[in-house]
């Protein structure tokens, strides 16, 4: 009889011992983890089960990766994980790091194209942007990108952003072409833009693009020359970045379809990417018979109806500047 109760005990202690297993497991696996606060981390595509939970490790997400994958299986959610970049909760258990990779949303990143960038400069901005892959495979149109902050994740890709930024200027100069002031003489979107990329580079303050952009579309009205000293910046660095030094009498001699001092109408394209205040800007204009102004050296500019007027605002600011002139709009 001692035999047989010893026999028949062997499968219950063997169920407590493996329900005991079974408890010690559950318990690692929905305790919580080591890590101290809430952090972003990437999960690389491709990873295995296995792999995810090797990295986990490494993150100090979770303390052991068996308990990790065992888990996964358990639940049958192994080919539920994702790749990508996630926050994981601060001392986030094993069993919540696996429903971070299966429900929760990835990081949002943010790439801002700034207004006034030139193409390669805005290329460059989303060259670097951390998360972003694979090559950009045409360089767009000079003043094709809108200027705005771009969401993306972890992975996504650079041609991605570029062919949304390329969407959303489409969009944003065709809505705005339909506002247009009646008499702009201005033929089309495309010559909108391209004005508005030199309103772009003139001014810094919001305030003053509707009276600057009437400047030139009264001087373009009169068929006078724009003058403007961005053009000739552009015939000279073609955009690929600043020129970093003042513009000389030489400069404006430049032989260039861009150089506005000696050429008549507008450049044949952009100079930058204008943001949308420029560009409803130059649909509708400041009403004002200005023709002339230039920089005031704290960022404005004095305006004028004539040459005369002009030329006394350029000789003051030469006498407070000590001889510095300027040559905008002259």
């Amino acid at each position: 009889m001692r035999r047989l109760a010893l026999w028949l005990g062997a499968p219950a202690l063997l169920l407590l011992a493996a329900a005991a297993v079974v408890s010690w497991g559950y318990a690692q696996f929905t305790g919580p983890g080591p890590l101290p606060e809430t952090r972003a981390f990437v999960i690389d595509k491709g990873l295995s089960v296995e792999g995810i939970a090797r990295r986990l490790v490494g993150f100090g997400v979770i303390r052991d990766a068996r308990i990790f994958v065992i888990g996964v299986y358990l639940f049958r959610r192994h080919r539920a994980l994702r790749a990508g970049e996630y926050e994981f909760p601060a001392h986030a258990s094993a069993e919540e790091a696996m429903d971070v990779l299966i429900n929760a949303k990835p990081v949002v990143r943010h790439v801002t194209l700034a207004e006034g960038l030139s193409a390669v400069e805005a290329l460059a901005e989303i060259e670097k942007s951390t998360g972003l892959e694979g090559p950009i495979k045409d360089t767009p149109a000079e003043g094709s990108l809108l200027p705005e902050t771009y969401n993306y994740s972890w992975g996504d890709s650079r041609e991605g952003v570029v062919r949304r930024a390329e969407k959303a200027m489409t969009e944003t100069l065709a809505g705005l072409w339909q506002t247009h002031a009646e008499g702009v003489p201005l033929d089309s979107p495309e010559e909108a833009l391209v004005l508005a990329s030199i309103v772009e580079k003139e001014t810094a303050k919001p305030e003053e693009r509707p009276r600057i952009a009437a400047v030139f579309l009264n001087r373009l009205s009169r068929h006078m020359r724009l003058q403007s000293d961005p053009t000739v910046v552009y015939a000279l660095t073609r955009g690929k970045g600043p020129l970093g030094r003042p513009l000389t009498h030489a400069d404006l001699e430049t032989e260039s379809r861009y150089n506005t001092y000696l050429v008549d109408g507008l450049p044949p394209t952009p100079i930058d990417n204008p943001g949308k205040a420029s560009i409803a800007a130059v649909m509708r204009p400041a009403a004002s018979d200005d023709l002339y102004f230039v920089a005031d050296g704290s960022g404005g500019h004095l305006f004028a109806r004539t040459l005369a007027e002009h030329n006394r605002n350029v000789a003051k600011l030469r006498q407070l500047q000590g001889g510095a002139g300027a040559h905008k709009a002259e």
